[in-house]
C-alpha cells in the first residue's frame, strides 16, 4: 500500500509511522552518547541505565516492582520481544492462541515455532472478548495466550473483566500470557492496565514494549521484555542468536526518554486526541461506518457503504482515485473472509495531512 501511495501522490494514512518528528531532548541524548564513544556493541540483554529506566517506568505504570538485570531484556523493537519470547519459550506443536484480528508478525513467529495457532475472533462494532468462546478453545494442549492492549488495528482496549477473565483461563490451565503493550501511552478512553499487574499473573507474563510509539522514533527499534527469571532465561536464549545486542548510543538516549516527566505523556495524549478528533469527524462526514477506538492510533471502519467487494479492492480504489492510503486488514486474520468490509486509517500524521486526506474523502467517495 506504502508503494502505491508513492507512486499514485496519496496521502498515507496506511502504515503505522508518524510523519513528524520524536522529542529534542531524546535525539540530543543520542547525539551525547554518540560523541561520547558508546558505539561498540552493547551488554546482550540491554545497557544497565536503560534496563533501570525500563523498571522504573514499569514500577510508576504497573506498581510491580522488577529487577533490572534478571527480568528486563532490551530487545530491537518490540517486533524481536516478541519473536525472542515465541521462539525462546514456545516448541514445536505447542498451542497458541491469539485474538484476530493481529498485528501480522504474530502468526508468522509462531510458524517459525512450529506451534499450532488458534485465532478468537474479536467482532465489531466493540470487539469484546467472546469469552465463553474463548474458554472453549483452551485445552490441555494450550501453552499460551497472547494478547495486544491497547489492540492494533481496532483500538480496542482489554476491560479488567476480560484481563481477569483470561488470566482466572491461565491460571487454572497452567498458561503463559505474551502481552504486547506497545500502544500503553496511547489509552484516550480508559486506564491502559497491564496484565502483569492482575493478581496471581507476573509470574506467567512476558509484558511487551516499545519506545518507538511513545516517542515518535519508529526507526531507532528500541523494545523490552520483562517477565520473571524463568521466563527471561527463555527468551534470552532466543534473543542472543536473534540480534544478540541492540543499538548501544539509541538506548541511551532511550533511558532520557523513559525518565521524561508525566507531563511529556500528558502532551502526547492531548496532541493525539486532537488528531483523532479530525480523522473521526472526517471519516464520519465522508460515509464510513466508524468503530470506537480507545486505545492506539488507529480507527477501523466498515467501507460497504461505497459498495466494494472486499477491502483490498477498496484500499486500491482508494489509493488510485481519492488520493489516500489505509490498511485492507483482512491480512490481519487467520480467516480473510472476516476482515474483507473492514479498512484501518492510522492518524499519526500531523493535523495538515489529517485534514487533506479529510478533503480528499469527503470530495470524492460515494456512496453506491
Amino acid at each position: 500500500m506504502s508503494m502505491l501511495a508513492i507512486k499514485h501522490g496519496a496521502i498515507n494514512l496506511g502504515q503505522g509511522f508518524p510523519n513528524f518528528d520524536g522529542p529534542d531532548f531524546v535525539k540530543e541524548a543520542a547525539i551525547q552518547a554518540i560523541n561520547a564513544g558508546k558505539n561498540q556493541y552493547a551488554r546482550g540483554f540491554g545497557v544497565p541505565e536503560l534496563n533501570s529506566a525500563i523498571a522504573e517506568r514499569f514500577l510508576k505504570d504497573s506498581g510491580l516492582q522488577v529487577d533490572p538485570d534478571k527480568e528486563v531484556t532490551v530487545t530491537s523493537g518490540c517486533t524481536e520481544a516478541i519473536a525472542a519470547t515465541i521462539l525462546g519459550l514456545i516448541n514445536p506443536g505447542d498451542e497458541v492462541i491469539l485474538f484476530a484480528p493481529f498485528y501480522d508478525s504474530y502468526e508468522a513467529t509462531l510458524s517459525m515455532a512450529g506451534a499450532n495457532v488458534k485465532a478468537i475472533t474479536l467482532r465489531a462494532p466493540d470487539f469484546a472478548v467472546p469469552l465463553e468462546e474463548l474458554k472453549a478453545a483452551v485445552s490441555k494442549n494450550t501453552k499460551a495466550i497472547m494478547i495486544n492492549t491497547p489492540h492494533n488495528p481496532t483500538g480496542k482496549m482489554f476491560t479488567r473483566e476480560e484481563l481477569e477473565f483470561i488470566a482466572t483461563l491461565c491460571k487454572e490451565n497452567d498458561v503463559l500470557l505474551f502481552s504486547d503493550e506497545v500502544y500503553d501511552k496511547l489509552a484516550f478512553e480508559a486506564d491502559h492496565i497491564s496484565m502483569a499487574s492482575i493478581p496471581g499473573m507476573y509470574e506467567r507474563t512476558v509484558t511487551m514494549n516499545s519506545l518507538g510509539k511513545t516517542f515518535s522514533l519508529t526507526g531507532w527499534k528500541i523494545g523490552w521484555a520483562i517477565a520473571p527469571p524463568h521466563l527471561t532465561w527463555g527468551l534470552r536464549q532466543a534473543h542472543s542468536f536473534l540480534t544478540f545486542a541492540t543499538c548501544t548510543p539509541m538506548q541511551a538516549a532511550a533511558a532520557a526518554a523513559l525518565r521524561a516527566p508525566d507531563s511529556y505523556y500528558e502532551e502526547l495524549k492531548r496532541d493525539y486526541s486532537a488528531k483523532k478528533a479530525i480523522l473521526l469527524e472526517g471519516l464520519t462526514s465522508a460515509g464510513f461506518i466508524v468503530y470506537p477506538s480507545s486505545g492506539t492510533y488507529f480507527i477501523m471502519v466498515d467501507h460497504t457503504p461505497f459498495g466494494f467487494d472486499n477491502d483490498i479492492e477498496f484500499c486500491e480504489y482508494l489509493i488510485r482515485e481519492v488520493g489516500v492510503v489505509a490498511i485492507p486488514p483482512s491480512v490481519f486474520y487467520l480467516n480473510p473472509e472476516e476482515g474483507k468490509n473492514l479498512v484501518r486509517f492510522t492518524f499519526c500524521k500531523d493535523e495538515d495531512t489529517l485534514r487533506a486526506a479529510v478533503e480528499r474523502m469527503k470530495t470524492k467517495l460515494k456512496k453506491k
